[in-house]
């Protein structure tokens, strides 16, 4: 099959929809298929036979030229103007503009491939590129609503809520796309029923396949005695939906009990709310954040690792739980979204937004090494037996292949 994967940002380190086109291309290229994949910047990093072909945009959030374009002769297209101009405004542009692009493109190249299917882009071009008569499958990982409403309650000012809004104008768009896309590919059970509610579309709609964890890069280590009190955590993404406050909440609160540290995958933004928590909680000495960090070092920090934590008060999946189960972690998670599905009997689960049993679980956990020794093991052969690429891939191919009958009349 000739399979076209788009996705208007592409790079793993901008969260899990990277991780995604990584892992999903390679396993589709792995089953014989020819993938190609269509990409604004960042771009992904693809494994050898998936060809990229780059969707340049004006990259406006690049911290080489921050918030204005690489050079100034670029705001002779008028599309160009436009994401400038929206992103200087407090909007989002790159989904729609992507879409403009992304359809130019495939409007000289649509004979190349036999199905169409974006990554949790929903712009309008998709609907351009379906009238060129491809077939066209939409993965959402999550209803991106929830992240917009979560960052409204957590705005205190008007002008904050403003901002927020606007930021978030381009589920407006999404919301007319996405009902007019016959096949949708979600993660999870509890994404399909989030997303159905607050798109307001058919549940019929939907196929459920759950992400893979590539255990080439998230495995145990051999020879790393664990420590008795290191906790592990991923804020790539430091936004209020990850939860991460309520972990320094809970690691203070047993900090007043026992020596406890904090390990956090990632970088808080500078001067933001993360910082000032931990300043305010006196944490300094027990929290360090590591920055990005290479594929190749995650094993390492969680064989370092007593207990990976995911805090999200809502995970469309939930990549870092399956990740920190294949590395043999015990896991305390929420039962936010779609993690209660991920982890199911591998490992304690809380209820989201609550330090309280947050830090009743995290002590429950460093009191009981044999409860910590079980749910490693339940981790390790879930991620086996439910959560693999190969598997992913799969699925995928019988929903293109529902697609594309679909398309022809079949």
């Amino acid at each position: 099959m000739r399979i076209c994967l788009l996705t208007y940002r592409g790079n793993p380190s901008c969260g899990g929809q990277g991780v995604y086109i990584k892992y999903l291309s390679r396993a589709l290229s792995e089953k014989g298929h020819k993938v190609d994949v269509l990409s604004g910047p960042p771009y992904p990093e693809l494994s050898d036979g998936i060809n990229l072909y780059k969707i340049p945009s004006l990259d406006l959030y690049n911290p080489e030229h921050l918030f204005k374009p690489k050079k100034i002769g670029d705001l002779k297209s008028l599309l160009n103007m436009f994401e400038f101009l929206s992103m200087s405004t407090g909007g989002f542009p790159e989904p729609f503009t992507f879409g403009v692009r992304a359809r130019r493109y495939l409007s000289k190249h649509h004979n190349k491939y036999d199905i169409v299917h974006d990554n949790q882009g929903l712009s309008y071009g998709l609907l351009g590129i379906a009238k060129q008569g491809l077939p066209i499958v939409a993965t959402v990982h999550h209803p991106i609503i929830v992240d917009r409403n979560i960052e409204l309650q957590e705005a205190k000012k008007l002008s904050g809520k403003i901002k927020v809004k606007r930021w978030y104008s381009f589920v407006r768009m999404q919301k007319r796309v996405i009902r007019r896309i016959p096949y949708i590919i979600t993660v999870s059970e509890a994404s399909k029923n989030d997303i159905a509610k607050e798109f307001n579309i058919g549940r019929d709609k939907f196929r459920i396949v759950p992400n893979g964890i590539n255990t080439d890069v998230f495995h145990p280590l051999e020879g790393i005695k664990r420590p008795e009190n290191t906790i592990i955590t991923i804020n790539s993404a430091d936004t209020p939906l990850k939860g991460l406050k309520y972990l320094l909440l809970a690691v203070a609160k047993v900090k007043r009990k026992r020596e406890i540290y904090l390990v956090v995958i990632g970088q808080p933004k500078k001067d933001g709310t993360v910082e000032r928590m931990i300043s305010q909680l006196s944490l300094g000495d027990t929290v360090r954040f590591t920055g990005r960090i290479s594929d190749n070092e995650f094993s390492r920090y969680y064989a370092e690792a007593t207990i990976a934590v995911v805090p999200s008060l809502y995970e469309g999946f939930g990549l870092p739980a399956g990740e920190a189960m294949a590395c043999g972690v015990p896991v305390i998670g929420t039962t936010g979204g779609a993690l209660p599905e991920v982890i199911g009997d591998a490992g304690i689960l809380v209820p989201p937004g609550n330090a309280d049993e947050l830090a009743k679980a995290i002590i429950t956990l460093l009191d009981n090494p044999e409860l910590r020794c079980r749910l490693a093991e339940a981790g390790l052969k879930r991620v086996k037996h439910s959560l693999t690429w190969a598997s992913a891939a799969e699925k995928t191919v019988e929903v293109y292949h529902e697609a594309i009958n679909a398309h022809r009349g079949f």
